[in-house]
């Protein structure tokens, strides 16, 4: 069996890509390492536990001993690496946080897959999965590419671009074999509610007001979260090793029109009379260093590795809307105690 180390796959993209590597191939022998964070949650992938091919460890990536062990009992021929800090709102409070997790914890795993594997790098393989944010922000033309210049501008953004270029040694100093993506924001069921589209539908549902920052302009690309996991699936069969490949969904709207339409969406599921929810939005002050717009060119993955995207954003968020008010117990227990505090710091209105 191949044996595969995928991080962070409790959390929301990661629990994705788990969910899709288990059931498709029967012959991979899968370990999920997560942390269990705030983000991190095993009712993300409670219909896996059972499942022959599949072993979860709770551990942090940092832990170099509890790594290097895993290694070592497990003799990892491929890492998937998604497991970081990942909220810019966080990042700003909490920089070190960020650092230790993105930075740190990407070399421990790079030393730990490097010792093991000992040079001997035939079907090995080192899949950093990284974020669009680490190229800075557009003005309103252009689209970011793969050579688009590195200008993170968040805490979040400069550790994951850290972890970016120090990936990137590993293969260029070390040749170990490795793939990187940049994906732009994903969006659908599990997702933590701090991020735009589950917060708001957990308001609009409560009838409480929606925070957006500044004045809504700040403009997105969205890909619906499976679209992702299988652009990851792609990648990690079929993309060119030492290679980074852009994932996008050619689906660009500004906070303000994605919120209108999420109102939409929820009024006529609710049966409330359209435009009731658009009463609960609330314009808070901005994020500090909000990068305005954010679109990714992902023609090489198109080209390549014939990835495209499959789900219309109006398709996706009926799929995300409906998904959150399907399974409201998951909701109820990812938002108490900690969240709320952290809601009430960041979106006091």
């Amino acid at each position: 069996m191949k044996k595969i180390l995928i991080t962070g796959a409790a959390g929301f993209i990661g629990s994705h890509v788990l969910r899709l590597f288990v059931n498709n191939y029967a012959n991979y022998d899968i370990v999920n390492l997560d942390k269990l964070t705030y983000a991190g949650n095993l009712e993300n992938i409670n219909d896996l536990k059972n499942m022959s091919n599949y072993t979860f460890v709770k551990g942090d990536i940092c832990d170099k001993d509890l790594v290097e062990k895993l290694f070592k009992k497990h003799q990892f021929e491929s890492v998937i690496h998604l497991a970081a800090e990942s909220h810019v709102d966080r990042s700003i409070s909490n920089p070190m946080e960020f650092i230790n997790t993105n930075i740190i914890g990407t070399v421990v795993l790079l030393n730990a897959a490097k010792a093991l594997w000992n040079n001997n790098y035939a079907g090995k393989l080192f899949y950093h999965i990284s974020t669009d944010e680490v190229y800075g922000s557009l003005g309103e033309e252009g689209l970011f590419t793969e050579t688009t210049s590195y200008d993170p501008k968040s805490p979040y953004s400069a550790a994951k671009a850290s972890s970016d270029h120090l990936v990137r040694a590993y293969h260029n100093t070390y040749k170990m074999p490795i793939k990187i993506s940049n994906c732009s924001n994903n969006y659908g069921g599990n997702q933590f509610p701090e991020k735009l589209i589950p917060l708001a539908i957990n308001n609009i549902k409560n009838n409480k007001k929606i925070p957006i920052y500044g004045k809504g302009e700040n403009i997105r690309d969205w890909l619906y979260v499976k679209d992702h996991a299988k652009a990851i699936d792609v990648i990690f069969h079929k993309g060119n090793i030492g290679e980074t490949y852009n994932i996008g969904g050619k689906n660009e709207w500004t906070n303000i029109d994605l919120i209108k339409k999420l109102c939409e969406i929820m009024d006529t599921k609710l049966k409330r009379p359209l435009k009731t929810s658009e009463k609960l939005i609330t314009f808070v002050k901005d994020r500090a260093g909000h990068d305005l717009r954010y679109a990714i060119d992902s023609s090489k993955i198109e080209k390549e590795l014939n990835w495209f995207p499959t789900v219309t954003f109006e398709e996706g968020l009926e799929k995300t809307v409906d998904w959150y008010l399907e399974n409201t117990d998951w909701l109820e227990n990812v938002i108490s105690g900690e969240y709320q505090e952290y809601y009430q710091k960041n979106y006091e209105i």
